[in-house]
């Protein structure tokens, strides 16, 4: 019976030290993930500007994201490298908005949210102004990625700050803000280029915009003919065919 015992504690101390070791492996560094994606000079100049973030206490994780998700979609590495400056640029600038309307520091989230409305078209008086005017303690990460997404659809910044701030003070909830843009009438997109299809919590979630398709009536994409290059005489179909 002992020997049963001490058999059983022996297997139960290495069932449980295997299950410590693998907890404790540590995922994949960005950083090293970067370096595999990216050229060895864009990535150097990429991982300095991450780690000035890191420094600054801007939401430096954004970044790494931001630059992998591009990699991964087989985007031109310099663009990469310029759209991780930008979108650091705009942090710093959300950071500042941030922080002239509320006297406490903002959140990583609250910052990125903001860089994403500003990158929208949002200017850093509205998001001082969001900040200082929403009820205190609330976190501003929903209604400032709802904002961007207004804006997106086709409303001003101003309007569409105003009508989240509206809810804010009815004292909506989260979820209630996320379903702000799918309540906007079919006008309010007219003549804008993103569909309506993605809500505040499809940033909030994924720290980026959420992917959508292109609606129904959109032509093809930038730089494509319609015809898809092939020629044509507009007069040709007007043509009466040939007589027998």
């Amino acid at each position: 019976m002992n020997h049963i015992r001490s058999f059983a504690a022996l297997v139960l101390a290495i069932a449980l030290s295997g299950q410590s070791s693998v907890a404790q492996t540590p995922a994949k560094d960005p950083s090293a993930r970067l370096r595999e994606v990216l050229p060895a000079d864009v990535a150097q100049r990429v991982l300095a500007r991450i780690a000035q973030a890191r420094e600054r206490q801007l939401p430096a994780e954004a970044l790494e994201n931001r630059a992998l998700k591009f990699a991964a979609k087989g985007v031109d590495p310099k663009s990469i490298e310029r759209s991780v400056n930008e979108q650091a640029a705009r942090m710093e600038t959300a950071r500042a908005a941030l922080g002239n309307g509320r006297s406490t520091n903002p959140a990583g989230d609250e910052i990125e949210a903001g860089a994403e409305a500003i990158r929208k078209g949002v200017d850093d008086a509205s998001v001082s102004l969001l900040a200082r005017s929403a009820p205190s303690g609330r976190s501003l990460a929903v209604p400032l990625f709802v904002i961007g997404s207004l804006t997106d659809r086709g409303l001003s910044s101003s309007d569409a700050l105003q009508r989240v701030l509206a809810r804010l003070n009815a004292r909506a909830s989260d979820a209630e803000l996320e379903r702000m843009p799918g309540e906007l009438p079919p006008q309010a997109v007219t003549g804008r280029g993103n569909p309506p299809a993605a809500t505040g919590r499809d940033f909030g979630q994924s720290h980026k915009p959420a992917s959508a398709g292109r609606p129904a009536t959109a032509g093809p994409p930038a730089g494509v003919p319609g015809n898809a290059g092939a020629k044509s005489n507009p007069g040709q179909s007007r043509r009466p065919p040939p007589k027998k």
